[in-house]
């Protein structure tokens, strides 16, 4: 079941809840941030599906928003954490997800000092190391303090990501590389696995 819900705080963010089909009352949310809006990305992306349909069968909410109008990157790290504080003012527990620009967005917004949300987990899709001279994904990893995981594509040409594998595995965190490329062509189902199999050991 999934119900449109309004993140409050000053931009137009709209979100799908996606429940748990196990439960009535899950204590735990997983918020997925999707792809660039100026390339077509949006919450219903099949990336963030399949990771939510893996975790709301196992019994944890996923809430797949939308960005508020394009802001350079500035806008959608506020929508992120506006999202973050909607989910953590209504669970126990709450885990990140994200693909693509939305995966370096859930980084900047995991390993940034502006959140004060206790994040259990992170996972990031295929993120890039840059997003924008504020906003270095890099740096951001050593500010993240909870177990974090960043998923890769072998073949991916279409975003800077070995810098942010290699700084993630040099602060011990999982990486794991999957025979793709940026866009898990007909792999959504391994993608759901992958990320909610490491979401499901916190959140």
């Amino acid at each position: 079941m999934s119900e449109t819900v309004l993140i409050p705080g000053g931009r137009d963010v709209r979100g799908s809840l996606d429940t748990a089909s196990v439960s009535d009352t899950a204590e735990s949310v997983v918020v997925a941030c999707p792809p660039h809006p100026q390339h077509r990305g949006h919450r219903g992306d099949e990336r963030l599906v399949a990771v939510s349909e893996a975790l709301t069968a196992a019994g944890v909410d996923c809430l797949r928003f939308d960005y508020g109008d394009w802001d350079e990157g500035r806008g959608e790290s506020a929508d992120t954490r506006q999202a973050l504080r909607w989910a953590d003012s209504r669970y126990d527990r709450v885990g990140l997800f994200g693909f693509s620009f939305g995966a370096s967005l859930a980084l900047l917004a995991a390993g940034g000092s502006e959140v004060a949300v206790g994040l259990s987990a992170v996972s990031a899709l295929a993120p890039t190391a840059r997003l924008g001279p504020e906003l270095d994904v890099v740096r951001a990893l050593d500010g993240v303090d909870c177990p974090a995981q960043v998923v890769v594509g072998e073949r991916d040409t279409t975003v800077d990501w070995e810098p942010v594998a290699e700084r993630a595995r040099e602060v011990g965190f999982e990486v794991r590389e999957l025979s793709g490329d940026h866009f898990f062509v007909g792999q959504s189902g391994t993608v759901g696995e992958v990320v909610s199999g490491f979401l499901l050991d916190y959140v």
